[in-house]
């Protein structure tokens, strides 16, 4: 069997192993928050873009009803003056 020294020096491997494996491991886990970190970020930042485009097609929407509503009505006065009866010009 293994000496007293020699279960010291294989259990203090053993320990040592451990702690490089935990070490690499959350070092590895600091690697991944990193890139979370970065993605959420690019998420972010999509996302606020994509709320400005949203509120400039809502604006453009807006803009555009009202468009329509006044050729609508222009058209309306242009029906109007094309039903009248004609005016029959002086002199």
């Amino acid at each position: 069997m293994f000496t007293t020294n020699k279960k010291k020096h294989l259990a203090m491997a053993r320990v040592l192993g451990v702690a490089i494996v935990a070490g690499v491991g959350l070092a590895g886990c600091a690697t991944y928050d990193d890139e979370f970190a970065t993605i959420n970020s690019r998420l972010d930042q999509l996302d606020t873009k994509v709320q400005g485009a949203a509120q400039s097609a809502e604006s453009a929407n807006q803009s555009a009803q009202q468009a329509n509503q006044r050729l609508d009505q222009m058209e309306s006065r242009v029906r109007q003056l094309e039903e009248a009866p004609r005016r029959v010009p002086r002199g």
